[in-house]
């Protein structure tokens, strides 16, 4: 192996190495955006490991806030431009949380005259607490006996019947909180 090819391999080792260790979230994608190589970091931000977001389309991890970004960034890619991008965005943790923060793309190529592909690198801003379905209201035994009845094809009438209530009762016992309060009958 001759001397030049033998020191690029030494810095292409020192380069991996360096880019496994780094704390930063970096990935190096090809010109269509899918994932060819994801560091550790990376990968913890997507819950995963970096074998595993290879070949994944970086934007599907990452939602970008403003579509027009985006655009500016293909275009700018598919004119072989050499500038710096940032896009706001935003993804769920492996724990829940709703994340953001800012991606970072810098066009890379071996020549010039290469369409450039992003080496994207993540920056995290904060998180959001995860917004869980709030818990339905509990049910009481006869709203439950009421529920049943009716979600069975029972007629209001029917369950008022079979439950010894009327069919206000029956009303009553489905229509929630709104219909628990006391009406007070209007003044002719």
């Amino acid at each position: 192996m001759d001397l030049g090819r033998t020191e690029a391999l030494v810095w292409r080792n020192r380069a991996l190495t360096l880019f496994d260790r780094v704390s930063v979230p970096v990935a190096v994608c090809d010109v269509h955006g899918r994932v060819r190589l994801a560091n550790p970091a990376m990968a913890a931000e997507c819950g995963t490991t970096p074998g595993r977001l290879r070949g994944r389309v970086v934007l599907e991890l990452f939602r970008p806030q403003e579509a027009t970004q985006v655009d500016r960034i293909a275009e700018a890619l598919r004119l072989r431009h050499r500038s710096r991008y940032q896009v706001s965005v935003c993804w769920r943790s492996p724990g829940g949380a709703e994340r953001y923060g800012e991606l970072t793309a810098d066009p890379v190529s071996d020549s010039v005259n290469e369409t450039p592909a992003p080496l994207v690198m993540l920056r995290v801003h904060g998180e959001r607490e995860a917004h869980s379905e709030p818990e339905p209201p509990p049910v009481t035994p006869m709203e439950g006996q009421v529920l049943a009845l009716l979600a069975g094809g029972a007629t209001t009438t029917r369950a008022a019947r079979e439950l010894g209530l009327s069919k206000d009762g029956v009303t009553y016992h489905t229509g929630g909180p709104e219909n628990h309060s006391p009406t007070l009958p209007l003044a002719a």
